[in-house]
């Protein structure tokens, strides 16, 4: 059936309006298409290639070795293993107890205090200074040997240290820095909370449940999604973490080696060794592993998270 001469220009003044709405839209997308692609995609790319090459800096120099950079990785390099270990150990460590610490506070602010905007901003703040530059040299002075840690001490006849450069307290100096930034999960966690409706905990106490059975039967299970969410976020950036690290330990990953975070070595190997290929096969080996345990949480959230109100 052929379209008559007013429904063809109809037609096309419809498509030609169509064509004029997608080279705008296009247009608009154009600078952030070229960076992505010049400034995201490409350098992904380029360390992939980069990783099964020598690449020292000098293209001329650069030879193609395949898998080695990965096979010295895994049997080799002992550095690499006990980064491994310390990392692991951090973000498995600080990151439960920075989500408990998070629920609880969010629980107590939850329970209808005064000022909650107020003690909400309080918490809140720590988050908001992160683990800067800034927060992380404040913490050297705070748990150095003269910090103030060692003077509030000394008040009362007690010797201190330096918590810093002691192998036995280095990493766990770190760990407290990450967990003190609790707030952003907390007001996660206070926003469910808030949703959860009052009739199910009247109902619960009517039966004779106390706090902790309503906690464990209304409570945790309303927020499962929510720990799963604050647990994948806080768990990515535990193996990212690099800039408090570096800064308290002066780069070194000390003292003997307590504090060499996975990123600080690949640091090093990049940029203080010029390994740049053996580093971009560390990049990538990290990448596939925060893949790797973010997958197994999501698979694992059919067991734990409940989508409902409550069991």
């Amino acid at each position: 059936m052929s379209l008559s001469g007013p429904n063809k220009l109809a037609r096309s003044a419809w498509l030609s309006d169509r064509a004029r709405e997608s080279i705008a839209a296009y247009v608009f997308l154009l600078p952030w298409l070229i960076g992505f692609v010049f400034i995201t995609l490409g350098p992904i790319l380029a360390s992939l290639a980069l990783s099964f090459t020598n690449f020292s800096g000098s293209l001329e120099r650069m030879q193609w070795v395949g898998l080695d950079n990965y096979i010295r990785m895994f049997t080799s390099d002992r550095a690499y293993w006990g980064s491994v270990r310390v990392t692991l150990l951090y973000v498995f460590v600080s990151v439960p107890i920075m989500l408990a610490f998070a629920l609880a506070v969010a629980v107590v602010l939850n329970r209808g205090l005064r000022f909650l905007g107020i003690y909400r901003t309080i918490f809140y703040l720590p988050s908001l200074l992160g683990t800067s530059v800034a927060i992380a040299v404040l913490w050297r002075y705070v748990f150095g040997q003269y910090g103030l840690i060692n003077q509030l001490l000394g008040l009362f006849g007690i010797e201190g240290f330096s918590y810093i450069g002691d192998p036995r307290s280095a990493l766990q100096t770190i760990m407290v820095l990450n967990v003190w930034t609790f707030g952003a999960p907390m007001v996660i966690f206070l926003a469910g909370l808030r949703q959860i409706p009052a009739q199910i905990y009247e109902a619960a106490t009517l039966d004779g449940a106390n706090a902790w059975q309503r906690f464990w039967s209304i409570t945790l299970p309303s927020l499962s999604p929510l720990v799963l969410f604050n647990g994948v976020l806080s768990m990515i950036g535990g193996f990212q973490a690099f800039t408090q690290v570096y800064v308290i330990s002066d780069g070194s990953g000390g003292p003997a080696g307590s504090t060499m975070f996975y990123t600080l070595l690949l640091y090093q190997r990049a940029f203080t060794q010029l390994q740049l290929g053996y580093a971009s096969a560390m990049a990538w080996v990290l990448l596939l592993f925060i893949g790797v345990v973010t997958a197994v949480l999501f698979l694992s959230a059919k067991y734990w998270v409940h989508y409902g109100e409550g069991r």
